[in-house]
């Protein structure tokens, strides 16, 4: 493979750009066509993106991204058909005389383990076509509700805007909340309607916008954290003599590593990256190969 190798990028997607955009940037960037990312984000939104190349795709499915924070502001008095300013205003009403008491009331009220109903402009498919495809072609869709977790719900800052009231919040939560929905159902309980106007991810998983680079710093200078480094980084590390390490490049059976639950990276006598595996009953399964 030309290009710079196989490893992870923490990308800071821009604003307005999907995220199979950065990927293919990220593409023309590591001159390879190998190039995945784990844990959508959408054209609205900024923030922590993380992307692999070459092998490290193999990796994207594995990594632990299950708690997400964001940063959002949300507008309370309009509610959009997408939840977020993007979609066309549904309904509006004055919402001035809402007491920051009730606000933070409700807010309070989407913390926890919650049932949350994902918006119905979302990738999620019905009956095999995604939700957003049929609410553009007209169609009403009702999505079931989903049960999520909502670790931290915070106002940072509430601000009037003439009829409307701007809240900037800060979440903490599970893979598959929408904070466009905790937007829509805060308005929705204080009668005035609600949607996003920014939102921006802080956090995935282990990885942070501290660590993250834009679009515009990859350019200047691409750099990936190397895939043997980002195994290492997040998974239990297993060195294995060249014994083992020539069977698991030929995908031999391996008995189990004893090392608990979950992933463990496999490393070579040379400190090679070999393979991630989990313990199953008395044998090791292969969950991602990287020689062979």
């Amino acid at each position: 493979m030309s290009g710079h190798g196989d490893g992870l990028v923490i990308a800071d997607k821009p604003a307005g750009m999907t995220s199979h955009g950065v990927v293919g940037r990220i593409r023309r960037l590591a001159g390879t066509r190998r190039v995945g990312h784990a844990g959508t984000l959408d054209p609205l939104a900024t923030g922590v993106l993380v992307v692999g190349v070459g092998r490290a795709t193999r990796l994207l499915g594995h990594l632990a991204l299950t708690e997400k924070v964001y940063e959002a502001t949300i507008r309370l008095g309009a509610s959009t058909v997408t939840d977020d300013s993007e979609g066309e205003v549904t309904s509006q009403a004055d919402a001035s005389n809402v007491d920051e008491a009730s606000i933070r009331g409700e807010m309070a009220a989407l913390t926890g383990e919650i049932r949350q109903v994902p918006s119905a402009v979302s990738a999620i498919k019905v009956d095999g076509v995604r939700s957003y495809h049929r609410v553009r072609s007209g169609e009403e869709v009702e999505l079931k509700a989903r049960e999520v977790t909502v670790s931290r719900f915070d106002a940072l800052d509430v601000r009037p805007a003439g009829t409307f009231i701007d809240v900037d919040v800060v979440v903490e939560c599970s893979s598959g909340t929408y904070i466009r929905a905790l937007a829509r159902d805060v308005g929705a309980a204080l009668g005035v309607g609600g949607h996003l106007t920014a939102l921006r991810r802080t956090r995935v998983g282990p990885y942070t916008a501290d660590q993250a680079r834009t679009l515009e710093e990859l350019q200047e200078k691409f750099e990936l954290t190397p895939l043997d480094v980002a195994a290492a980084a997040v998974f239990p590390r297993l060195d294995v003599d060249a014994d083992t390490a020539r069977h698991v490049a030929h995908g031999a059976p391996l008995p189990r590593t004893g090392a608990g639950p979950g992933p463990v990276a496999l490393f070579g006598p040379d400190g090679t990256l070999l393979s991630l595996v989990e313990d199953r009953g008395p044998r090791a399964k292969y969950l991602a190969v990287f020689v062979g």
